[in-house]
């Protein structure tokens, strides 16, 4: 029960990794403001605020509900985003901002909003989801991967910006996940089988990432008792960065 006694906004929290997350949390003890298009289906042990994460105003006026009701913030989690397929050549213009907008500003604007609460915290920490595709090139996610290389960067540059202030900043780096995005793309797919089994076997573990463990590598990011962590990123890909395996004979 680490996190007893701290208080957790989580962007895109109402599904996948975002609502794991803010269920790992509230069970280890942390009050969590689940902010999201869709805070209706976010957990009923959450405060649950609508919030577009591409408006500044309507981010700025959730995140002060949350410091007022809660007292304060020590965590933020970065996590709402959308995804994008195709090549440089598949986007337009107006996609790739829109995307980027959500995916790297809307965590821009969050932060940005709660810094003056995270500086008066004992315990203040950011975690930004990024993702294998920000470290491994895959096909036809150039505009996706563009955003979370730059959440990579970000993470880094936030990390020196804020350390000596008090304000950890880290980021997982999930593999693919088993989401309810993932299983739309599943959908659509000519031969969802065949597509999810060409999935998980491009990772080294065999299967997808659950929701799950990758909340529990953000709940360790996020943690009191991870005060010398930061500028850091924790894959949670089943090995597909790292671990490079032989064919099997």
């Amino acid at each position: 029960m680490e996190f007893e006694g701290i208080r957790a906004i989580v962007t895109g929290g109402a599904s996948g990794i975002g609502a794991a997350t803010t269920a790992h949390l509230t069970r280890r003890g942390a009050k969590v403001a689940v902010l999201d298009l869709n805070p209706e289906a976010a957990s009923e042990a959450a405060l649950s605020i609508r919030c577009d994460v591409a408006d500044d105003a309507s981010v700025r006026a959730a995140v002060e509900r949350v410091a007022r009701e809660f007292g304060g913030i020590d965590v933020v989690v970065n996590n709402a985003g959308i995804g994008a397929q195709g090549t440089v050549a598949d986007n337009d213009d107006a996609e790739w901002q829109r995307v980027l907008d959500v995916n790297v500003i809307g965590a821009v604007r969050v932060s940005r909003a709660a810094l003056p609460h995270l500086r008066q915290s004992p315990a203040a920490a950011i975690v930004n989801t990024s993702s294998i595709a920000a470290t491994a090139g895959l096909p036809a996610r150039a505009l996706y991967a563009a955003t979370k290389g730059a959440i990579r960067a970000l993470t880094l540059s936030m990390a020196a910006d804020h350390v000596r202030e008090g304000i950890r900043v880290n980021c997982v780096n999930p593999g693919t996940a088993d989401t309810p995005w993932i299983n739309r793309l599943l959908s659509q797919a000519d031969d969802p089988v065949a597509e999810r089994a060409a999935l998980e076997a491009r990772q080294p573990h065999g299967r997808l990432v659950t929701p799950e463990e990758v909340a529990a590598a953000v709940a360790y990011l996020a943690s009191p008792l991870a005060g010398s962590t930061t500028g850091t990123e924790l894959a949670v890909d089943g090995g597909m960065q790292a671990v490079r395996l032989r064919p099997v004979e």
